[in-house]
């Protein structure tokens, strides 16, 4: 018997998730999802041929319940939720800050929950999803949750003990690196670059910097000193952002980061 997926909260993440899924083999016949807004649920239907149900009607019949609204919203979905979920459903959580604990004490006892936390370039099939077991969960629900998110990109299992850390990583990872870009443009623009030859140049060498990460086996000190040659132009440019304690800030920025994701686990919204 197929296995019924329904995607609660069908943003751009969720709707990525249910791309993925179908270009990896699922048949849109075995995918519910649910949306805030009825036409943003027919336009779901109409591009994926997906079946747009209520909240209730998923609880009820699928199997598997991927819930992506945000972690504000989570408390008032399963109060929803719980009248109609038996306990053998397993529930994926891909919201920030929410532990497993959370799920469980608001569900029927023996819920399994997995926790979540993929990224913006799910929307490319380049996620980084990082997968963490709750209390009842086993190793198929894990596998379950990979063969998912599998579809969009990495994933990685982790206690989740790390799940704040690799939200402030990884979760969040994307922004910085778009910040970096932004403001690499704006000194090629300062240079004398237009902005678009400055964009292509950066994007491209992103690009390239991330497959010699990924492929090379380096280290990335290795790979950075492979550029750094004696009184060059790179070690003058290295010099520069120690002197204004780069490094430091990025580290007190991930750190604030992960401390956010912990106060939103505790509840605190501003």
């Amino acid at each position: 018997m197929s296995q019924k997926v329904a995607v609660l909260g069908t943003g751009k993440i969720g709707e990525a998730l249910l791309s993925g899924m179908i270009r990896a083999g699922w048949a849109p016949a075995d995918l519910l999802v649910t949306a805030r807004r009825a036409e943003r649920a027919e336009e779901l239907r109409t591009r994926y041929g997906v079946t747009p149900v209520s909240n209730a009607e998923a609880a009820k019949t699928a199997d598997t319940l991927i819930l992506t609204v945000k972690p504000q919203d989570m408390g008032t979905l399963l109060e929803e939720l719980a009248p109609h979920l038996p306990a053998d459903r397993l529930i994926i959580s891909g919201a920030a800050g929410i532990p497993t604990s959370f799920f469980e004490e608001r569900l029927a006892a023996g819920t399994p929950v997995v926790r979540v936390m993929t990224n913006t370039p799910a929307l490319v099939d380049e996620a980084m999803s990082v997968i963490s077991a709750g209390s009842h969960a086993t190793e198929a629900h894990l596998a379950h949750a990979d063969e998912i998110f599998g579809g969009v990109g990495k994933t990685l299992r982790v206690p989740e003990s790390q799940q704040d850390a690799c939200t402030a990583l990884s979760g969040s990872g994307p922004a910085y690196f778009f910040y970096l870009v932004e403001a690499m443009t704006d000194a090629g623009i300062l240079l004398g670059l237009p902005r678009d030859k400055a964009h292509d140049l950066i994007v491209q060498s992103a690009i390239g910097a991330a497959v010699m990460l990924r492929d090379s086996g380096e280290h990335p000190v290795k790979l950075r000193e492979n550029v750094t040659s004696p009184a060059g132009t790179t070690i003058n440019a290295i010099r520069e952002l120690e002197n204004h304690g780069v490094r430091a800030a990025l580290i007190a920025a991930l750190e604030a980061a992960r401390d956010r994701s912990r106060e939103l686990a505790s509840g605190k919204k501003d």
